[in-house]
C-alpha cells in the first residue's frame, strides 16, 4: 500500500508543474489526521482486497487498524478541518500540498485519575511512522533572532540562530530524538519541552501552553518556523519548474501569482505574508506589487490570536522594521485596523503591521490578502465523506441512491423521497441500533461500565471550554438525577450521557469541569435507585479514532455553545450525516444546518445573538435565575454543599463562584430553555418511527456540508484553479505501465 501511495512522486510533481496547473499550498499548524490505514484503503478502493488478504493470514483487519497510533499532528476542529480539506483536494485532483510541523509529541494523552485530567506525553512516533518518507536532500536553514544590517546591496539579516529542517511530502520532518516523558502536571509538562535544546524545542510538541512567557515565545517560533520553511520550499519548487521559462533556473517571478496559491488555515501562519514580502524584497530583490496577490486567507473567528507586543519584539525587534507594506514609499500612511491613522512616530510607521499593546494576526491577513473569506459569510466549512466517522453505514444508502454519494454528498438529497418508506425507516433504525450495541460493548471493555444500548445516547465530545458549556450539560444531568430520585416510579426515557474532550493543561476551570462531570457520574452510576435509567460516561483521551466509534452510535448531538461564540464547526456536521439529531443554540454551523434541514428538524433552544447582546446591555444577573428556578436552585445547592464531593465540600467553589459572579457564557440564562428542550427530545425519542423520520431528513439535508463542495468553491472563487480528474491506475498494473498511463492521461487532458 505504501508503494501504491508513492507510485511516482516525481512524475506526479512534473505533471502538476505544467502552466495550466496552479499549485495550491495549504499552511496549517495542525492536521488532525487520525489513523491512516483505514482511510487509505477506502480511498484506493483496496478495503475488500486487504480485508481478504489479512483474513487469509489468519488475522483480523480491525485488530490491525487498532494498532496504529493516531498521528499527533493536530487537536480539535481546526486540525480536523485541515485534514478534511486535504482529503478533498486529493479527491478533486488539485495540485495541492499541505505544510505543517511534524511534532514529535502530540498535544498530550489524557488520563483520568480519581476524576481529574492528567497529561501524559503523546509519544505517537515511538514505533516510527510507516506513512512518511524523509527527504533529507531538501534540508533548509531557518533563522531566528539576529539583527538587521543595512549594506550597499540592501538589507541583510545577520547574527541569527539557525534551525535546520528537512522537508517531507509537504510537511516538516525533523530530528527524531529518543526521550522518555513521564506522568507530569501542567508545569512539568511544558517545562519538559522547554528544557531541551533550542533546535529540538520547536518541533517537539504540539501547541505548548502559552500561559507564561516562554510558552508564548515557543508558540510564536513554531508559527514562524512552519512559515519560513514552507515559503523556502515553495520558492524552490517554483524555481525548479522549467515550464513557461527559458532560463536554466527560473529567476523571473511574473507568473508566480498565477501558478502559486497559498492558503492559510486560520491566523497562526499569518506571518507568511510579511515573511514572503521579506524574501521577495530583500533576497529576490523584487517589487512587492508583483506578488501581493499570492495569498488567499481563511480566517477563523474561533482563533483570532493576539500576541503581546513585548513577546513579538523579543522574538525579533529589528526584523519588524523590514515587514511593513509601504517602506519604499515615503508618503505611505498606516492605519490601526479601521481606526485612526498612525502618524505619531517613525517607530509606528516602521512596524507597519499593527502597533499597540496587542498585535492581532488577523489584521495582517486582511492587509495583504487577495481575497479574505469569513467562514460564516462566504464559504462554509465542510467534512470529508470517505472516512469511517463520516458515513455510519453506506450499504442501505447504496441501495437507495447509488455509490456516487461518496464523492458527491449532494446526492444525499435523494433520501428525502424515502422519509415515509416503512422499510427504509426500519433499516436506518436497525443500523443505528447495531452501532449502539457495538459501542456499548467497547465501553464495557474499556471503561468497565455496562450501559443500556436501548437508552438514548446523548453525546457531547469536543474541547473542554467554558464557552462550549459542558457545564450546562452537567447541570441537566443532575436535574435528571434529581427527578428520578424524587419519583423513581415515574416513566423516564433512559439516557446514557457521554462527554469527552481535553482541557488545556493550564486551564484550571476546564479541568475542574471535568472533575465535576466525573464526580457526578460516580454518584449517578452507583445509585441503585437510578439503575439503567441514567448513566454518565466521560470518554478518556477523545481523539479521531474514538470519534469513529462514538459518532455513528450517537442519537443526540449536543451543540450548546452560547450564541455568538462559535465561529463555525465540523463536528456537528459529522453527527448530522451519521444520523444523530442535534440539540443546540443558533450558533456556529447550527445556523446553516437549520437552514438546510429546517429548524423544525433540530432541537433549537435558548438565546439568539441579539438576545445575548440585549442581556449584556441590560445586565446579566445569575442570582435572578437561581431564585426563580427551583430545579436550578437544587442543583447548585448540591454542588455548593459538597453532595458530589463529600470528602472536599469546597472542591467546586470556583465553578460556583464563576457561575454566579462572572459567567461570560450565561449558563443560567439558557438553563430553563435547555431543560424544556431536552424534555421535547425525550418525548420524541419514545416515538421511534417519528424520530427516525427526522434522522432521515437530517441525513438528506447534510449534502451541503461536504468538504469536496467547500474545496470546489475555494478552487473556483479563491485560488482560480480547476479540479482534475486524473486517476491513479489500479494496484495490479505494473509500475512502469502505471507511470506511462499517468503521463499519457495528463498530457491528453492538458491538450483537450
Amino acid at each position: 500500500m505504501f508503494n501504491k501511495l508513492f507510485l511516482n512522486p516525481s512524475l506526479l510533481s512534473n505533471i502538476f508543474t505544467y502552466p495550466t496547473f496552479c499549485q495550491v499550498y495549504y499552511l496549517s499548524l495542525e492536521f488532525y489526521m487520525g489513523r491512516t490505514l483505514q482511510n487509505t484503503m477506502i480511498n484506493l478502493g483496496l478495503q475488500n482486497a486487504c480485508d481478504e488478504a489479512i483474513y487469509q493470514l489468519g488475522l483480523d483487519i480491525e485488530e490491525l487498524e487498532e494498532i496504529e497510533e493516531d498521528a499527533g499532528l493536530g487537536n480539535g476542529g481546526l486540525g480536523r478541518l485541515a485534514a478534511c480539506f486535504l482529503d478533498s483536494m486529493a479527491t478533486l485532483g488539485l495540485a495541492a500540498y499541505g505544510y505543517g510541523i511534524r511534532y514529535e509529541y502530540g498535544i498530550f494523552n489524557q488520563k483520568i485519575r480519581d476524576g481529574w485530567q492528567v497529561e501524559e506525553a503523546d509519544d505517537w512516533l515511538r514505533h516510527g511512522n510507516p506513512w512518511e518518507k524523509a527527504r533529507p536532500e531538501y534540508m533548509l536553514p531557518i533563522h531566528f533572532y539576529g539583527r538587521v544590517e543595512h549594506t550597499q546591496t540592501g538589507v541583510k539579516w545577520v547574527d541569527t540562530q539557525v534551525y535546520d529542517d528537512k522537508m517531507c511530502l509537504g510537511r516538516c520532518v525533523l530530528f527524531t530524538i529518543s526521550l522518555i516523558l513521564f506522568l507530569v502536571n501542567v508545569g512539568d509538562y511544558i517545562q519538559a519541552v522547554l528544557d531541551r535544546n533550542l533546535a529540538e524545542n520547536i518541533s517537539r510538541v504540539l501547541y505548548p501552553n502559552d500561559n507564561f512567557f516562554e510558552g508564548k515565545e515557543l508558540r510564536l517560533k513554531q508559527e514562524y518556523f512552519v512559515v519560513a520553511a514552507t515559503l523556502q520550499d515553495i520558492i524552490r519548487r517554483f524555481k525548479a519548474s522549467k515550464f513557461g521559462s527559458t532560463e536554466s533556473v527560473r529567476t523571473a517571478f511574473d507568473s508566480f501569482p498565477d501558478q502559486v496559491a497559498i492558503q492559510l488555515n486560520d491566523t497562526h501562519p499569518a506571518m507568511a505574508i510579511p515573511e514572503l514580502m521579506r524574501v521577495f524584497l530583500d533576497i529576490e530583490r523584487l517589487p512587492w506589487e508583483k506578488v501581493g496577490k499570492t495569498f488567499r486567507i481563511q480566517t477563523d473567528l474561533d482563533r483570532l490570536e493576539r500576541w503581546a507586543e513585548t513577546n513579538t519584539m523579543k522574538f525579533n525587534r529589528d526584523k519588524c522594521k523590514i515587514l511593513h507594506f509601504g517602506r519604499k514609499n515615503g508618503n505611505q500612511r498606516y492605519r490601526m485596523g479601521d481606526d485612526a491613522w498612525l502618524d505619531s512616530s517613525v517607530c509606528e510607521k516602521d512596524l507597519g503591521v499593527l502597533v499597540g499593546r496587542k498585535m492581532n494576526m488577523s489584521q495582517q491577513c486582511d492587509a495583504a490578502a487577495k481575497k479574505a473569506n469569513g467562514i460564516l459569510s462566504c464559504i462554509n466549512r465542510g467534512i470529508a465523506s470517505r472516512s469511517r466517522e463520516d458515513m455510519y453505514n453506506p450499504i442501505h444508502l447504496l441501495q437507495k441512491i447509488g455509490e456516487d454519494y461518496v464523492k458527491d454528498l449532494s446526492q444525499l438529497t435523494k433520501l428525502h423521497r424515502f422519509v415515509n418508506d416503512e422499510v427504509f425507516i426500519r433499516e436506518v433504525s436497525k443500523v443505528k441500533q447495531e452501532n449502539k450495541v457495538k459501542f456499548a460493548q467497547y465501553l464495557e471493555k474499556e471503561y468497565k461500565v455496562k450501559i443500556n444500548p436501548a437508552s438514548m445516547f446523548d453525546v457531547q465530545v469536543k474541547r473542554i471550554h467554558e464557552y462550549k458549556r459542558q457545564l450546562m450539560n452537567c447541570l441537566h444531568i443532575i436535574t435528571m438525577y434529581n427527578r428520578i430520585k424524587r419519583d423513581p416510579m415515574k416513566m423516564f426515557v433512559p439516557r446514557t450521557v457521554i462527554i469527552g474532550g481535553k482541557a488545556a493543561p493550564g486551564y484550571h476551570m476546564a479541568k475542574l469541569i471535568i472533575k465535576l462531570i466525573t464526580s457526578v457520574g460516580h454518584v449517578v452510576n452507583n445509585d441503585p435507585v437510578v439503575g439503567n435509567k441514567l448513566k454518565v460516561i466521560f470518554l478518556e483521551n477523545y481523539r479521531v479514532s474514538l470519534a469513529e466509534k462514538v459518532i455513528p452510535a450517537t442519537d443526540l448531538s449536543e451543540q450548546i455553545s452560547t450564541a455568538g461564540t462559535e465561529a463555525s464547526g465540523t463536528g456537528n456536521m459529522k453527527f448530522m450525516v451519521n444520523g444523530a439529531l442535534t440539540i443546540g443554540t443558533m450558533d456556529g454551523a447550527n445556523v446553516e444546518m437549520a437552514e438546510e434541514a429546517g429548524e423544525e428538524n433540530l432541537f433549537i433552544f435558548g438565546m439568539r445573538v441579539e438576545d445575548v447582546a440585549a442581556l449584556d446591555r441590560r445586565g446579566y444577573n445569575a442570582q435572578e435565575y437561581y431564585d426563580r428556578l427551583p430545579e436550578l436552585k437544587q442543583v447548585m445547592d448540591q454542588i455548593k454543599s459538597g453532595f458530589f464531593s463529600p470528602k472536599d465540600p469546597d472542591m467546586f467553589r470556583d465553578i460556583v463562584n464563576m457561575l454566579f459572579q462572572h459567567d461570560r457564557f450565561k449558563v443560567f440564562a439558557d438553563y430553563e430553555a435547555y431543560v424544556k428542550c431536552q424534555d421535547k427530545v425525550s418525548q420524541l425519542y419514545m416515538n421511534s418511527k417519528e424520530w427516525t423520520k427526522m434522522v432521515i431528513r437530517n441525513i438528506a439535508s447534510s449534502g451541503k456540508f461536504s468538504s469536496d463542495r467547500t474545496i470546489k468553491e475555494y478552487a473556483r472563487d479563491i485560488w482560480g484553479v480547476e479540479p482534475s480528474d486524473l486517476r491513479i491506475p489500479p494496484p495490479n498494473v505494473p509500475r512502469d505501465v502505471a507511470d506511462e498511463m499517468l503521463a499519457n492521461d495528463a498530457t491528453g487532458k492538458l491538450h483537450m
